[in-house]
């Protein structure tokens, strides 16, 4: 088979760069989570079955702690190499709460992963599914409930969603990926009324690299950029070691938002639980005790012994 020179690969991450930089004016809507390194495939269909084996993840996230009304998240997903080499597969389920809203989102995710040397692959993906979005605006502490944008509650509002992903990894040793989890915008409310509620196209760009500092230890960074039109642009950075290939823990910054910690526990070659605090660094962190992510993931890997799984992104 043949492979492609550096050259090539240079000139494909400039590519994604310059795919992602148009989307950097503005951001964010959609649900965050601190531990997103756990994430990858809910916000990039291309990553399903590269971990090379099926893959259960679950993330929990309560923002905000204490602040009425504030955001919880519920994340859950499967992926899997599947068939033909090169074909992945993955479902993904989350369900958020916002104050009075409540937001279900059902996708399934397909990837095709095209080798470009020995160790170098870059996947496709494209998702599809569905949101269904409540509204109970009896929730709210309103004045005038008969004003026309309150009179009605909004129930299983259906929208269609579709999403597109690559996804450039190294081995195990660094990777670079761009998506858009859903590329539709969305109005939930009839025009006809003065609010209005809307879902708009999310653009995610990902990366990381794993240094390996001795034989014991590793040491990633990695960032996660998310940028949507008409809100701040939304930058994660995170610093996590390895130790042994069973503990991780780190630190994350968000810009102009908050401080996380974060930790994880390899507890066997199919088991992994994480969790991480946020500090908040606005003026809202005045009115609430921290964030809180809770993460769980379960492989089917292979039985040896002794043996950790030892894949860090």
């Amino acid at each position: 088979m043949k492979t492609i020179n550096n050259n090539c690969i240079k000139a494909m991450f400039l590519f994604l760069l310059g795919m992602a930089l148009p989307f950097f004016c503005s951001s964010q809507q959609d649900s965050e989570y601190t531990q997103y390194m756990y994430n990858t495939v809910t916000v990039n269909p291309a990553y399903a079955g590269n971990r090379g084996v099926l893959s259960f993840n679950s993330l929990y996230r309560s923002q905000w702690t204490g602040l009425n009304g504030a955001p919880q998240s519920l994340t859950f997903s499967v992926n899997s190499p599947v068939g033909e080499r090169g074909v992945g597969l993955g479902l993904s389920v989350i369900h958020d709460e916002v104050g009075p809203s409540t937001e279900s989102n059902v996708t399934v995710d397909f990837s095709y992963t095209v080798p470009l040397t020995l160790k170098t692959n870059l996947s496709f993906g494209l998702k599809g599914g569905m949101n269904l979005l409540n509204v109970d605006f009896g929730k709210l502490d309103i004045r005038d409930r008969s004003e026309l944008e309150f009179s009605q509650n909004i129930e299983n509002r259906f929208s269609p969603n579709v999403g597109l992903g690559v996804y450039l990894h190294f081995d195990h040793r660094w990777y670079l990926g761009l998506s858009s989890p859903n590329i539709l915008s969305t109005d939930h409310y009839d025009s006809a009324i003065s609010s209005t509620a809307s879902e708009k196209a999310h653009f995610y760009l990902i990366g990381g690299y794993v240094f390996d500092i001795n034989s014991e230890l590793k040491f990633k960074p990695a960032f996660l950029t998310k940028a949507v039109k008409g809100a701040p642009l939304a930058f994660d950075a995170s610093a996590n070691f390895l130790i042994n290939d069973r503990f991780t823990v780190g630190l994350s910054y968000r810009l102009d938002a908050a401080i996380s910690a974060l930790v994880g526990f390899q507890i066997n070659n199919r088991f992994m639980i994480g969790y991480s605090y946020d500090y908040d660094t606005t003026e809202l962190g005045n009115y609430n005790s921290g964030s809180h992510d809770f993460f769980l993931r379960f492989e089917f890997t292979k039985r040896t012994i002794n043996s950790i799984n030892p894949r860090f992104f």
